[in-house]
């Protein structure tokens, strides 16, 4: 009998931000995929637990995640975590999602945190529909093109950017979309977390003025108001 891939959201920051059916499942599945199993680790030291942890991360490649889908169809029950918030989002866990599907595994949702949703609940922008874009490309060139496939774009455009990059960022979609409207969330649950909303000139006065540290979610509007 086959055993069941366990898509098991985590906190973004702060360790409260876990649900406790997330707790019951990471204590009884039988084995827990992690991104990085140092980073899950101090989760789980944190409330006690003690599964058995596998590392399962980009460079993991189709051997590791063969290897977890024989322990699932011999019948274990196998729990995915990301560093941060839900996997498959900005991360490698889709392959191993889309693989136990295939394998006809079942597949159960823990659902709780996420940046996403997280910087969308306090940007007080529509969001009964939303475009979600991961990280922008590194390069100039090919982030300007980014920017500019999205111009014709009136809902809330979200993606996540390091602090290396961020005002590289911003003053690309300024130069491309126009000073439209943008909430800047730094350290969401964290200690020193910070939304910065207003317009793109003024996000870009901001950060120059306070160099970017942490770890960020955006979002941009062009909306009515927009460039």
């Amino acid at each position: 009998m086959a055993g069941a891939l366990y898509v098991v959201a985590t906190p973004i920051g702060n360790l409260q931000d876990i649900t406790l059916r997330a707790l019951e499942t990471l204590r009884t599945v039988d084995l827990i995929a992690a991104e990085d199993t140092r980073h899950t680790k101090k989760l789980l030291q944190h409330y006690g637990i003690e599964t058995p942890l596998m590392s399962f991360h980009q460079h993991s490649g189709a051997g590791r995640v063969q290897q977890i889908l024989e322990r699932l169809q011999r019948g274990a029950s196998v729990a995915l975590v990301t560093d941060a918030g839900t996997p498959g989002i900005s991360d490698p866990g889709g392959a191993l999602v889309e693989a136990a599907h295939r394998a006809g595994i079942r597949v159960v949702p823990i659902p709780g945190a996420s940046a996403v949703t997280a910087i969308l609940s306090v940007a007080g922008l529509p969001a009964h529909r939303f475009r979600f874009e991961g990280f922008p490309p590194r390069k100039e060139g090919a982030r300007r093109r980014f920017f500019e496939s999205l111009q014709d774009e009136d809902a809330p455009i979200v993606f996540y950017e390091s602090p290396h990059r961020l005002l590289k960022t911003l003053q690309t979609a300024y130069e491309t979309l126009g000073d439209c409207t943008v909430v800047v969330g730094r350290e969401l649950t964290k200690q020193f977390e910070e939304v910065f909303r207003g317009k793109l000139s003024e996000a870009i006065a901001h950060w120059q003025a306070k160099p970017p540290k942490g770890e960020f979610a955006v979002v941009l509007h062009k909306g009515s108001d927009g460039g």
